[in-house]
């Protein structure tokens, strides 16, 4: 019994064209030929690509499958990579589940970096862009810091900052900055790794932090200055 390249081909559920990618990568050998001139497959060959389609649909790479035949070492090592590789990605499937569940629940939290899941009405749109930001240049310690700031109770003065005017007077612009001296002072002391994070950032990406500068008004900008002046972290 033999079997042309395409009734080989449909018997393994597959098609001429990966038969004869499998003939050109070495995976699966030529047949010999008819008189006619055409191939020949016998029952070796189809469960020749019987098994390698096996180990396909498993996720074994085409380039792997060679190795793994060499021995039961290699084999083994392969699955096992394979085994872990599967396991992280349904670990990651699982987090990107809870998260589009959170967001179907609240769809606004599809503008913030994963783990916010409090009160994002409390945001402006400014906070929101910079913890998007702060998400790609801090690290995951630093970040860990940033949630935890932000699950306290807001800061009447922090509130009274996202909402300033842009001509705001002097007057209003030192009472506020006298009034974020005490909340700035206390998150300073209290998360030093987003402190040096920010440092660092400032160092290796001052792009940045220059371009988060456009998102405030002049007001704001001038509390910010008046506010690190009051911290002493005037340059």
């Amino acid at each position: 019994m033999a079997w042309s390249t395409r009734e080989l081909a449909e018997l393994a559920g597959t098609t001429l064209k990966t038969v004869r990618y499998y003939h050109r990568i070495g995976l699966l050998d030529e047949p010999e030929r008819g008189a006619n001139g055409y191939k020949r497959y016998r029952i070796t060959h189809l469960i020749r690509l019987l098994r390698i389609r096996r180990l396909v649909d498993l996720g074994v790479p085409l380039a792997d499958i060679e190795a793994m035949e060499e021995s039961d070492g290699n084999a083994e090592r392969t699955l096992r990579a394979l085994d872990a590789e599967l396991k992280a990605s349904i670990e990651r499937q699982e987090r990107m589940r809870k998260e589009l569940a959170l967001i179907l629940d609240r769809r606004s939290l599809v503008d913030l970096p994963p783990g916010f899941d409090g009160n994002v009405a409390d945001l402006s749109e400014v906070e929101r862009s910079i913890l998007m930001v702060f998400s790609r240049v801090l690290d995951a310690k630093a970040m860990d810091a940033v949630r935890e700031l932000h699950s306290a109770p807001r800061p009447l003065a922090q509130a009274e900052f996202e909402a300033l005017d842009a001509d705001a007077d002097e007057a209003t612009r030192q009472r506020l900055a006298e009034a974020l001296a005490p909340v700035a002072r206390h998150q300073l002391e209290t998360q030093p790794a987003l402190t040096e994070a920010t440092a660092r950032v400032a160092l290796s990406e001052p792009m940045v932090l220059r371009g988060l500068v456009e998102l405030y008004n002049p007001a704001q900008l001038d509390v910010l200055r008046r506010l690190s002046a009051l911290l002493d972290l005037a340059p």
